[in-house]
């Protein structure tokens, strides 16, 4: 996979895929790491590498994540999380990982991670979080002094498969008003359902503290309806596979007709987004049922349909990606225009986890960036 240069335009436009405002709702940070910096930070603490040629430790990451399998995939975070056990490691990499978002055009974005990870070096749970939310703002002020601006937040994220949900959920509303604006859970979805971090929800719920939970990508409908129903999602991470509750009852060379089942209709109706992150659902094995090229992800039925869709790199590392390569193939695979990729982010940015007056203020930010883009 090739990252869309800064200067590849939008088909029929003068505009930069990078130049637009962009919202980032599903991206990790043990995912977004520069191969450079891993070897840098690798060499410092003594940590094993599969090589230190940082073009074939990309070409690595890339080619281990591309197995169609989620498993295999998360395999590769071994090698990033060895090296983000130190304050020192935590604060780089988020910092350059907000810089990255910057120079992909990112306005808001929600950074992804799971803080249990990050202790074998001695570091406690909350003292993680605070050298993350340091990166974060050294990123902001390098924003500010070049010009630029971005909002962050971090989306707190408990794994799916340890017995810590509860706990990841008290350290995430602890930090409320010190960066974390939201709740996750992640891992591998198959076999550990929502419903095993049911204290963790319920008491996310009684704090008014906003969840959204990967679903849909490693597990079908079950999974999707535990998020729902369990974890009181308000964002579906991935739910991709809701597709699997859509019915192709015929198709003309106009037209096609479907038929919605009761959790598809509840999902479009009720407006509850989706974080689909196209190259990483290939990568997984996650649309497997419809097709294994970007031309055969359902993003453009689900699109079509009304549901509420996102675009997102996931992890940029491993599908050598970026917000603007997403765009730049589904625009190439569904012949989207600048209006197309416009509803893409309001709709992120309507299901952003900030109060209402800032989500509008980024809608109205985007708006004005794409008027701008398309004059």
């Amino acid at each position: 996979m090739t990252a869309v240069p800064d200067d590849e335009f939008v088909p029929g436009t003068r505009t930069t895929f990078a130049s637009l405002p962009k919202v980032s709702l599903h991206d990790h940070l043990d995912g977004g790491l520069r191969p450079g910096s891993i070897i840098e930070l690798a060499d410092a603490i003594g940590f094993a590498l599969p090589s230190t040629d940082e073009q074939e430790l990309a070409d690595w990451f890339e080619d281990s994540a591309d197995s169609g399998s989620l498993p295999s995939y998360l395999a590769t975070f071994d090698v990033t999380l060895g090296v983000m056990q130190t304050r020192e490691g935590l604060v780089r990499v988020a910092r350059e990982f907000v810089d990255d978002l910057v120079a992909d055009g990112v306005i808001y974005g929600e950074v992804r991670w799971a803080p249990e990870q990050h202790l074998t070096r001695g570091l406690s749970l909350d003292e993680a979080v605070e050298s993350v939310q340091e990166g974060i703002e050294l990123a902001i002020d390098d924003a500010r002094a070049a010009g630029r601006s971005i909002q962050v937040g971090q989306l707190v994220t408990a794994m799916r498969h340890a017995d810590r949900g509860l706990e990841i959920a008290e350290l995430a509303v602890r930090h409320r008003d010190r960066g974390v604006v939201g709740f996750d859970i992640a891992g591998a979805e198959l076999g550990f359902p929502p419903r095993n971090q049911l204290a963790a929800f319920d008491y996310l719920a009684h704090q008014f503290f906003p969840v959204t939970v990967h679903a849909g990508e490693a597990d079908g409908l079950e999974s999707i309806k535990g998020a729902l129903f369990d974890g009181r999602a308000l964002r579906l991470g991935h739910g991709v596979r809701i597709a699997e509750d859509i019915d192709i009852d015929r198709q003309d060379d106009e037209n096609t007709y479907v038929s919605l089942g009761r959790l598809a209709e509840w999902v479009k109706d009720r407006e509850i987004t989706l974080e689909l992150s196209p190259s990483s659902n290939l990568q997984t094995g996650a649309i497997a049922a419809w097709g294994d090229e970007i031309v055969d992800h359902p993003f453009d039925l689900l699109y079509q349909l009304g549901f509420q869709v996102t675009v997102n790199p996931d992890n940029r590392l491993m599908s050598n990606t970026s917000i603007s390569r997403e765009l730049a193939l589904l625009t190439d695979a569904f012949s989207y225009d600048l209006s197309d990729l416009e509803v893409f982010q309001l709709n992120a940015a309507a299901a952003a986890f900030l109060p209402v007056e800032d989500r509008e203020d980024l809608a109205d930010a985007i708006s004005d960036g794409f008027e701008a883009a398309g004059a």
